[in-house]
């Protein structure tokens, strides 16, 4: 095939200095700073080499398909998830079985995927467990509806390394996207978290929050301004056809998905989904019930599928894949200023950056 285009980290953007994004970098991987550095440099390396490792750099361990907001953009909200995916809690059991096999192999774990971690009843006890068989990382995305004070400082205490808040926009517009949550008491709970740390004198977790892009468009400058003194990371996503409303999508035909190197995705239910973008469970490459991490990262199914991906176009044969964010044209005409750094807005050709659209 032609050069390939595989792109990493595509799909959600900065909103900050550099030296903040370096601060951020140093205090996540405060403590193993060595092996954190190589295996971030691997994060880029293995994808662009086409390189299959022992083990994937992260696995995914989805808690919880659980969720307790209805957000207007989100497919969780549709009929069609609704009735293909399993809304369950991840056995505590399986998440340490994997944590058993992948300690010392895997140097980063995620706990989130498609519904709102924090709901596991043995949320924080799944953190312990693996910063205890020392797993570098560990991460999770969260709407923050249960950030008590109570609740975050037994989360940074716990060890959690990173975490990553949605904030979609500020006062009305934030509540009329994450319904039934107030903004006041969001930023309180943000601002609590900074305080806890700073008496606990630690770094982590390190707390990042993102918006999707059209709930801050009018004045991402506001929305900086608002969360930059008590966060590590502020971040932006163009907004994605989650719910599946676009029709001529426009491609990047050299595209080669870069999370067959780096990533696996385990679901709550413990079957290993193509990727971390497979919402509805449509493609199962393994089931981590019956098999080993090991066994499902170098398989048949992922191994043909990666061959896949090698051929021209290849990424077309999977109606999922078609539909991902991740091989489509991006249009880099809008731009705005971050006081009075230029910051690029990646949209995806043809989508239309309107809220449930």
């Amino acid at each position: 095939m032609a050069h390939a285009s595989i792109p990493i980290n595509k799909g959600n953007y900065s909103l900050e200095t550099r030296q903040r994004e370096e601060a951020f970098h140093r205090n996540l991987g405060a403590g193993w700073l060595g092996k954190y550095k190589l295996y971030r440099e691997n994060w880029q390396k293995y994808p662009q080499r086409q390189f299959v490792s022992d083990y994937p750099l992260l696995v995914d361990l989805e808690l919880s398909t659980v969720c307790n907001l209805s957000c207007p953009m989100c497919y969780t909200i549709t009929d069609k998830f609704k009735r293909k995916s399993k809304v369950k809690f991840m056995d505590y059991g399986l998440f340490c079985r994997i944590i058993d096999e992948i300690s010392g192999k895997v140097p980063a774990i995620r706990l989130s995927l498609r519904g709102e971690p924090t709901l596991h009843p043995r949320f924080l006890d799944c953190i312990i467990y693996a910063k205890e068989k020392g797993i570098g990382e560990v991460s999770a995305l969260t709407n923050g509806s249960k950030l008590t004070k109570g609740f975050s400082k037994r989360i940074m205490r716990a060890g959690m390394d990173w975490l990553t808040i949605s904030v979609d926009g500020l006062g009305k517009v934030y509540e009329n996207i994450r319904k039934p949550l107030k903004f006041k008491d969001t930023l309180r709970k943000i601002k609590d978290f900074k305080v806890l740390k700073k008496k606990a004198k630690t770094n982590k977790p390190v707390i990042k929050i993102q918006s999707v892009w059209p709930a801050i468009r009018h004045d991402p400058q506001e929305f900086y301004n608002t969360f930059f003194k008590y966060t590590d990371l502020i971040a932006f996503n163009p907004l994605i056809d989650y719910l599946g409303k676009d029709g001529d999508i426009l491609y990047d035909l050299n595209f080669i998905c870069p999370q067959h190197y780096q990533r696996l995705v385990i679901g709550s239910d413990g079957k290993a989904l193509i990727c971390a973008n497979d919402e509805y469970g449509a493609n199962i490459i393994g089931d981590a019930d019956k098999e080993s991490i090991y066994e499902i990262w170098h398989g048949k199914k992922l191994s043909k599928i990666r061959a896949i991906f090698k051929k021209n176009n290849g990424f077309m044969r999977f109606p999922i894949c078609k539909e991902c964010y991740l091989p489509r044209l991006t249009d880099e005409s809008e731009r705005v200023k971050i006081k009075g750094r230029e910051v690029i807005i990646k949209n995806y050709l043809g989508r239309k950056q309107r809220v449930g659209q």
